[in-house]
């Protein structure tokens, strides 16, 4: 874990920082596990030191048998815990983009979540819900009325702004939109004194290197995966939302 004389960085843990900071009103808490609503991100956050009580909680949120995302978790799950997903990734930060406006990109709002799911469908960047948009500024580029490439913000730790949903149309790639769209994104952050960062999977070496080229570097390794609960738990409540 990076720190900084012994202090760990936002970004170790980021969905954590955004669930106590920026995007603290989408918070569900159950102890000190926090999740956002099902139907805006799967992202979850285990505090950085889980103990069993924390464990238990994350249990009672998945329920008996159920699936959990551990995105970013690099410790050890309980006995009874079962990992069922686990691809290795990396964080990188911005060091350099030339950030910029794009002339044809579009504000995507929520009349445009139908076509935005339907592009997630086809190009399967990673989860986009119907409630996704609501994390931050989407932009699109549209070709005939048809969406054909979009970008937008998801985490937000104090200070940071994650890029995306980064994705497009096959039939119109080559065309360098996916990279003007982050860029576009990119500039939207700046501008309100903020960081562009993003994630992707370690094994993606064309997009680790795009995302290179542009004036990303790379911050840590990471990992996401998922995790299946205990069949065998006591009697759970409900995540609430943070008061």
């Amino acid at each position: 874990m990076s720190s900084v004389n012994g202090a760990a960085h936002v970004l170790d843990n980021p969905a954590l920082a955004s669930l106590t900071g920026p995007h603290a009103h989408f918070a569900e808490r159950r102890g000190r596990v926090l999740r956002y609503p099902v139907d805006v991100s799967p992202w979850l956050a285990l505090p950085d030191d889980p103990g069993p009580d924390d464990w238990a909680d994350l249990a009672a949120l998945a329920g008996p048998g159920g699936e959990v995302p551990l995105p970013g978790f690099r410790g050890r799950v309980p006995d009874g815990w079962e990992i069922t997903f686990r691809v290795e990734g990396v964080q990188l930060v911005d060091d350099g983009l030339a950030a910029a406006p794009d002339p044809e990109a579009v504000l995507l709002g929520p009349a445009d979540v139908p076509d935005m799911l339907d592009l997630v469908a086809l190009t399967q960047p990673g989860p986009f819900l119907p409630r996704t948009i609501e994390l931050g500024t989407y932009l699109g580029i549209r070709r005939e009325g048809r969406l054909v490439a979009m970008a937008g913000e998801r985490l937000h730790p104090p200070g940071w702004t994650e890029i995306s949903a980064v994705c497009t149309d096959p039939a119109f790639r080559g065309e360098g939109l996916a990279t003007r769209l982050i860029l576009a994104v990119a500039h939207g952050i700046r501008e309100r004194g903020e960081t562009p960062f993003l994630h992707t999977g370690a094994g993606n070496v064309n997009a680790v290197r795009l995302y290179e080229s542009l004036g990303f570097r790379l911050r840590r390794k990471t990992a996401f995966l998922a995790a299946r609960a205990p069949e065998n738990l006591p009697d759970a409540r409900e995540a609430v939302p943070v008061a």
